[in-house]
């Protein structure tokens, strides 16, 4: 019989690349990781890893394992939020993963919400670039996470992850028409690896240019501080720009941002993520969109 506690460790290792990053990932040690899959190979009857000194690679064999092994650990994802739901209300601690303006302004109504018709329920919030939530999902470190997508930049979400969209939010630059017309200035871009800094530099290849990034500042209050102060344009959401600073104009481009609902695949119907993503629709008429 398949343990899925190590196919769950052999889909880590199909998607980080190394046995280290996996022990990072589920907090064990690599000479454990390792263990444990070799654990499996025996229980598989075939070599799933090809060895060659200090790295290591999925066999055919493995890769087709994998395959079976999200789907496997989706069906169990299901018979979990099934007993959550015979045993009732939703109750226990709920771990929400989400980007910074979302956490400023969507969940504390929803959280509210949330509590107050939930009280058994005790959500811990973490901020999270999306870019990481995927991992961190299947990790178990979160249980629903708010995630954004923008135009230019394809979904950061894999297949062990399911998403429900929320809202979707315009884009708007500072100071400047249009994208085209800040080809000559400085830039002030998130820090590189993030959703936010991706979307900007491909807005401005699109328009037919590199930008000069001068700065890097993931706080969309600091940036639009740095703008009013003459130090560079930006790319900003509408929910970054509700009330900027005098100096700053602001255009609408047309370009958006995506707010979803995420969490793992086969645990949609949980009976505390349903309540979550309630809770969310109904702190949505409330923002500034």
């Amino acid at each position: 019989m398949l343990d899925p506690r190590k196919l769950h460790l052999l889909r880590e290792l199909a998607r980080r690349g190394t046995i280290a990053a996996v022990a990072e990932a589920v907090t064990f040690t690599p000479s454990a990781v390792s263990q444990q899959l070799s654990a499996l190979e025996r229980e598989a009857g075939v070599r799933l890893l090809e060895r060659t000194g200090r790295t290591v690679a999925l066999t055919p064999a493995g890769h087709l394992l994998v395959e079976h092994a999200q789907a496997v650990l989706e069906q169990l994802e299901r018979a979990s939020a099934a007993l959550a739901a015979v045993r009732g209300g939703p109750s226990g601690p709920l771990r929400i993963g989400a980007f910074p303006t979302a956490a400023r302004v969507l969940l504390p109504p929803a959280l509210a919400t949330l509590t107050g018709a939930h009280p058994g329920l005790e959500p811990m919030v973490s901020e999270i670039d999306p870019a990481d939530v995927s991992a961190a999902l299947r990790a178990g470190e979160l249980d629903v996470a708010l995630v954004h997508e923008y135009d230019f930049v394809p979904p950061v979400t894999d297949a062990s992850t399911e998403t429900e969209p929320l809202f979707t939010e315009p884009m708007y630059l500072t100071d400047r028409p249009s994208v085209a017309a800040a080809r000559a200035d400085a830039w002030i871009m998130n820090k590189p690896g993030t959703l936010c800094h991706t979307m900007a530099i491909r807005a401005c290849q699109a328009a037919g240019f590199e930008p000069l990034v001068r700065h890097h500042i993931d706080d969309f209050d600091t940036v639009l501080a740095f703008a009013a102060a003459g130090q560079g344009v930006a790319l900003v959401p509408r929910l970054a720009a509700v009330n900027p600073p005098r100096a700053v104009r602001l255009t609408r481009l047309p370009l958006s941002r995506r707010t979803l609902a995420a969490f793992r695949r086969g645990n949609g119907e949980h009976p505390a993520i349903r309540a979550a993503i309630a809770a969310f629709h109904t702190a949505l008429p409330h923002l500034p969109l």
